[in-house]
């Protein structure tokens, strides 16, 4: 072939090909972009799977306490603020109902914000699904859905204080109101009786405004974010009833304890829910509600009030043990500092053990039924409760080791930091040991008392020096102690070293308060050393407290306690079983003589179980997840159906809140009663015999 040949021929070849070729290639285009397509909807799915995994269907199995340097996402060292946006605005992520650090998450109120966790903690609240317990505060510490391992797990908390059971150094605004008034503001009782009086204000509506902003969602947010994660509530008893006479706001507190469980629940944060005020006064300090006289466990109406403490107790018992509201809520404290060298420990201790008694007939005995009882320890020798009660199911003992209310230092903080190591290592150490689980349930950075209404309206300070009330604690001037915008490095790098020493010998502990408010008449925060958000934010407490640990060993203090609990101090094998030696002790109820002088306690007035048995509003749902969702009835033990304790017909009863020395009325004693099958009956004098739990009877 010549040259014009082939080409010609090639032209055919190439035309013949492209014939054969045409319907191939498209067929084969066809299958390529099938195929591409599958593989993208499957790309597709596996993201979907992986979000879903994360965000909804995760199973957090991080809990190990890890005090290296990683913490998740950035540096473990670092914390974070939310940014907030405005209320009102649709949220842009209203069908993600869980996120980690940089999510956006939205408040009840519609606003917004950037949640920021540097600890790979996850929020998590589905309104179709509101008793989800998924969330997890931090990669260390158990989700809500796991069981907390008591003395494994650390306690890192922190106290909020003086929301529900008001404060005046915490919330000064409140009390700088009606400093002026005739009967000035000075506890709860005066703040409650003088905002009555002032309708033009709103009365004792300035309270709940008060509730409803001084700690809200964003705090636990913070919280979390905080790397904390318990929150110790201290609770009045007013928020459940009040007797007559008696000036507190009733019941409206309850609403936003509500509030509170949620908010835990989102941010997979704990409660500690602490009874802090009680009828009487259990150490009249301003926060038992009324400043001045003890009144419980203690004088005339002694009796009658911790009647009266026991059923607020059990009311409360009942509804936090239902297994809706379990596991946020796993410590329960009987009482916030009884006043023990004035109430005496014999006398504390029968009530403690018939609390015990009371608590557990509700919830049963062994892990999981129902809350650890926590118990004050009176401010009386920490070794002194060596072997209380020895044998019983989850109690847990608090103290409250405030260095400022001892011998005061008026040292820089960096000479601060090496005294909590040596005073302290010892006696929580051997607490573990003796008695079993012990946390810190307040401590401060307090070195010195200066903060305005620390010791009280009108008190002033030793370290300043009010002449009149402190004359031989005068040592200086708490300017620089108080200006806290103007701390240099050396000052926060001082208060920071005292506090992670604090941390570190504490091991499980509740920082005495998250948030301290500002005075209305300067307009700043006037306790800088109580305000554990302030010193976050502001660089002398830590952005992590892992970093605490170690800061003793450095000191050369090197004997902290090593876990874990045995057995039975958690509600494992032998709980329940208390020593015979100590229901001996303690047994008898009501306890056989009471201070002041009281030798025939079984005269002093008491109340009656007949009244009506009021019970705790759970919440409320509506739409379609009303029907779906159970929120409870606010009463665990459908058995536990004895009435609340009311005034005995005919009874002239003294004021509770200040019947020291009254005489005692005639027609109001009685024996010493229990509860069996709805009907009151005499006990033994020598009180309980029992050493386990059995459901009934149930004694009161």
């Amino acid at each position: 072939m010549d040259d014009s040949a082939v080409v010609a021929h090639h032209a055919t070849l190439e035309d013949k090909r492209a014939q054969y070729m045409a319907p191939n290639v498209q067929k084969r285009k066809r299958i390529r972009n099938i195929v591409i397509g599958a593989l993208a909807v499957l790309l597709a799915l596996a993201v979907a799977l992986g979000a879903l995994y994360f965000f909804v269907l995760r199973k957090h199995s991080s809990n190990k306490d890890n005090t290296t340097s990683g913490g998740g996402s950035g540096s473990s060292l670092t914390g974070g603020s939310p940014t907030r946006t405005s209320s009102g605005a649709s949220p842009s992520n209203t069908v993600r109902v869980t996120g980690g650090d940089g999510s956006v998450v939205t408040f009840e109120d519609g606003s917004t914000m950037v949640y920021r966790n540097s600890f790979a903690g996850t929020w998590y609240y589905d309104p179709n699904d509101p008793f989800n317990n998924n969330a997890q505060a931090q990669s260390w510490t158990p989700p809500l859905n796991t069981t907390f391992k008591f003395g494994t797990n650390k306690i890192r908390g922190v106290n909020l204080g003086g929301w529900l059971n008001t404060e005046p150094f915490i919330s000064p605004a409140l009390y700088e109101k009606y400093l002026d008034a005739s009967t000035p503001a000075i506890d709860e009782w005066t703040l409650s009786t003088n905002m009555a009086a002032d309708k033009a204000s709103g009365g004792l509506g300035q309270l709940e405004n008060h509730y409803a902003t001084f700690i809200t969602e964003e705090d636990f947010a913070l919280i979390a974010a905080a790397g904390l994660n318990f929150v110790r509530i201290p609770f009045p008893y007013w928020a459940i009833s009040v007797f007559p006479g008696e000036p507190f706001l009733e019941g409206t507190a309850w609403k936003y304890f509500l509030k509170a469980i949620q908010w835990a629940r989102k941010y997979g944060i704990r409660i500690n829910l602490d009874l802090h005020a009680i009828p009487g006064s259990q150490n009249a300090f301003n926060h038992s509600g009324k400043f001045g006289l003890v009144n419980w466990l203690y004088g005339t109406m002694g009796l009658a009030n911790a009647q009266r403490s026991l059923d607020i107790i059990r009311i409360l018992v009942e509804f936090i043990s239902q297994l809706q509201y379990s596991p946020v809520i796993p410590v329960f404290g009987l009482v916030n500092e009884p006043l023990a060298p004035s109430i005496g420990i014999d006398v504390l201790g029968s009530f403690y053990l018939q609390a015990y008694y009371m608590i557990r007939n509700i919830t049963g005995v062994g892990t999981g039924k129902g809350p650890f009882i926590t118990i004050h320890d009176g401010f009386l020798p920490i070794n002194g409760w060596y072997g209380f009660l020895s044998g019983a199911d989850r109690i847990m003992l608090d103290t409250h080791p405030y260095l400022c209310f001892q011998a005061l230092d008026p040292s820089p903080p960096s000479q601060q930091a090496g005294r909590p190591c040596g005073a302290w290592a010892g006696r929580i150490n051997q607490t573990m040991q003796n008695f079993g689980m012990v946390n810190a349930g307040e401590w401060s950075l307090g070195y010195t008392d200066c903060g305005l209404f620390l010791n009280g309206v009108g008190l002033g300070t030793r370290y300043e020096g009010n002449l009149s009330t402190f004359p031989s604690t005068r040592i200086g001037s708490c300017a620089p102690v108080l200006d806290w915008e103007n701390y240099n490095q050396s000052t926060k790098s001082g208060l920071m070293a005292f506090g992670l020493a604090q941390m570190d010998v504490l091991q499980n502990w509740f920082f005495w308060t998250w948030k301290i408010g500002n005075s209305s008449v300067s307009g700043r925060v006037e306790s800088p050393h109580w305000s554990y958000r302030l010193g976050w934010e502001n660089g002398w407490l830590p952005k992590d407290p892992r970093s605490a640990s170690g800061v003793c060993a450095s000191q050369g203090v090197t004997t902290l306690w090593t876990p874990p609990l045995a057995a039975w101090q958690t509600g494992g094998q032998g709980a329940g079983t208390i020593a015979a030696g100590q229901l001996q002790t303690y047994g008898a109820w009501p306890p056989t003589t009471m201070s002041p002088s009281v030798n025939n306690v079984q005269a002093l007035p008491q109340y009656t179980p007949t009244g009506s048995l009021p019970t705790l509003p759970v919440p409320t749902f509506t739409g379609s997840v009303a029907s779906t969702v159970s929120p409870g009835d606010g009463w665990y033990d459908s058995s536990d159906t004895v009435g609340y304790y009311t005034s005995i017909q005919g009874c002239s009863y003294p004021n509770g809140w200040s019947a020291v020395s009254a005489p005692i009325p005639t027609g109001c004693g009685g024996s010493a009663r229990k509860r069996n099958g709805g009907q009151v009956v005499a006990a033994a004098a020598a009180g309980p015999p029992w050493a386990t739990i059995t459901p009934s009877p149930r004694l009161r």
